[in-house]
């Protein structure tokens, strides 16, 4: 009988044994801290001391001192809505080595009591194992940048229900433009909806205000804005129209300040130009060996705004997206060992459940919804161009369905970004339409279809064409 090969797993950098540890049970008010350290009689067993302690700036700050002159290694936290924020912050500007977990990841064996005091002592036993997964907590210039750019997604879609609100609003004047026009928010429809707020019913007129290809449409336009809007119509529309100025203005105001943030934030880590990739194979949409007049800029790692420029090459995105992604995950990769843990990360890869023989996927979970958004978008934009990404998305479509290509997609710009970040100085490079193509067995497809033809009953001759 055949013995199968040892398989030796590693453990994880956070797994280890810690002597010293503090976990802290979150709460909005107040927060039970539970130390757990070896008892002083030298016996070799542990001692637990609970204690709450008010979420407030100057109890933290005492706790942070407390827990510096005690010789804590390790401290704890239950990612508990916001609430684990003060915390965090006091505790790490203080010096401590403090990590956040995922409350899914600390949950109490069933069948005991659920209690703060229980909770928190079962969280410093779980933290003294080394049996928690930090979460990633970004630096503090990145975390600043990120609340601008989040706040900038939210007003966005803020911006975007005002404008639907105009259009039903338009619907029960009966004006119909947007069925029309390809947008609402065109500076034609603009003017349109100015002029009727002004006292403007003329359908004609509104009509020649139309600009550029939409001055074709005019009888169709005429036609749109033959309706019933009246005076209140018309005050609803003017107060519609200022919150969504209000927004653009604001909007405007968070994008130059985003672009201030990332021209001060600074480098990732400094580039290996001899570091080869993770699987000895070449990086997928960069280039495979720079060259010898690249090396000195490959050793000065790039800031964030060459970062912008450079994963603005990769199809499908902008500025923007990258604006977002780097306020999302940062330029140091060293958090992401690894191309697949910065996707397993962000759940855009499905969770594997093996059980004996059998081996099924599970659903991709929920992750940032904020770089998942920015990834969705490029995916469903790089996925119309004719490059390597958009060639995938028109080969997975057809089998897979939209929604899945385009996480599929998404989870392929991601291993990009990680690969473009973790090794600054790599240029992307585009595989180019016929990538795959070019790969094809052409012996191995022409005897499939042969033998396929074979099997319809015909006798198949091949003729080299000319």
């Amino acid at each position: 009988m055949m013995t199968k090969q040892v398989e030796e797993i590693l453990d994880e950098p956070h797994e280890q044994i810690v002597q010293r540890v503090c976990a802290i049970d979150v709460g909005k008010d107040s927060g039970t801290v539970c130390v757990r350290v070896p008892a002083a009689s030298g016996t070799g067993r542990r001692v637990s001391k609970v204690w709450d302690v008010p979420a407030r700036t100057r109890a933290v700050l005492g706790l942070a001192a407390q827990l510096s002159d005690q010789g804590i290694e390790k401290v704890t936290l239950e990612s508990t809505s916001d609430y684990w924020r003060i915390w965090f912050y006091l505790l790490e500007a203080h010096g401590l080595d403090v990590q956040l977990v995922n409350a899914r990841d600390v949950k109490n064996v069933p069948g005991r009591p659920k209690t703060d005091k229980l909770d928190s002592v079962w969280l410093a036993k779980l933290t003294e194992k080394g049996l928690l997964r930090p979460s990633f907590v970004p630096s503090a210039q990145v975390r600043q940048l990120r609340d601008y750019t989040r706040m900038r997604a939210d007003l966005t879609g803020d911006r975007t229900r005002y404008w639907q609100r105009l259009e039903k609003l338009l619907e029960d004047a009966l004006i119909k433009v947007t069925s029309v026009a390809s947008r609402i928010d065109t500076l034609s429809v603009r003017d349109m909806i100015e002029a009727l707020i002004a006292g403007q019913r003329d359908p004609r007129v509104l009509a020649g205000m139309a600009r550029g290809r939409m001055r074709l449409k005019h009888a169709d336009l005429v036609e749109s804005l033959t309706g019933q809007f009246d005076d209140h119509h018309a005050e609803l529309a003017r107060m519609l129209l200022h919150q969504i100025d209000t927004l653009t203005d604001q909007i405007d105001v968070l994008t130059a300040r985003i672009e201030a943030l990332l021209a001060r934030l600074p480098a990732g880590n400094t580039p290996d130009p001899d570091r080869p990739a993770p699987d000895g194979q070449t990086r997928p949409g960069t280039r495979a060996n720079a060259p010898a007049d690249e090396a000195a800029q490959r050793r000065t790692p790039p800031t964030a705004a060459d970062m912008i420029k450079i994963l603005d090459q990769i199809p499908g995105i902008g500025p923007s997206n990258a604006q977002v992604i780097i306020a999302e995950i940062g330029l140091d990769m060293s958090r992401f060992p690894t191309a697949g843990h910065l996707v397993s990360w962000t759940r855009l890869c499905p969770r594997t459940i093996q059980s004996g023989k059998r081996s099924t996927t599970g659903k991709t979970g929920k992750g940032n919804r904020y770089l998942r958004a920015v990834l969705g978008e490029a995916a469903a934009t790089g996925g119309k161009t004719q490059t390597f990404l958009g060639e995938r998305y028109r080969r997975l479509i057809k089998r897979r369905g939209k929604l899945k290509t385009i996480v599929a997609i998404a989870r392929s710009i991601l291993v990009i970004i990680w690969h473009l970040l973790a090794n600054p100085g790599t240029t992307f490079h585009d595989l180019g339409v016929d990538f795959n193509d070019q790969r094809i067995d052409i012996g191995r497809r022409t005897r499939n279809h042969v033998r396929q033809l074979e099997a319809l009953g015909f006798n198949v001759t091949l003729t080299a064409a000319a």
